[in-house]
């Protein structure tokens, strides 16, 4: 079973809940929300997935990037995407 291994970052179940209400962004939230919810024991991975509307495998790969990388890895990042048709020239 896959589980969110809090201590190695110095971190609480309360960090990631506190994480998931305030990070800036909602992609960033989504993903602290599924690590607190597989942490405090109120789901595994899948069924985690389930509740979020979010493939199983995606649900797991957040625990793993934090579990392998930290807490940092989870931050939403703008990796692409159409480049904005108007430059502003201000």
């Amino acid at each position: 079973m896959l589980r969110v291994d809090v201590d190695k970052w110095q971190q609480t179940v309360q960090d990631l809940r506190l994480a998931s209400l305030q990070a800036p962004h909602g992609r960033t939230r989504e993903r602290f929300q599924a690590l607190y919810l597989i942490a405090s024991g109120s789901f595994n991975a899948t069924t985690c997935a389930a509740h979020l509307g979010r493939d199983h495998q995606t649900v797991q790969g957040w625990v793993r990037l934090y579990n392998d990388n930290g807490p940092d890895s989870l931050a939403y990042r703008h990796t692409g995407g159409r480049s904005p048709l108007l430059l502003s020239s201000r």
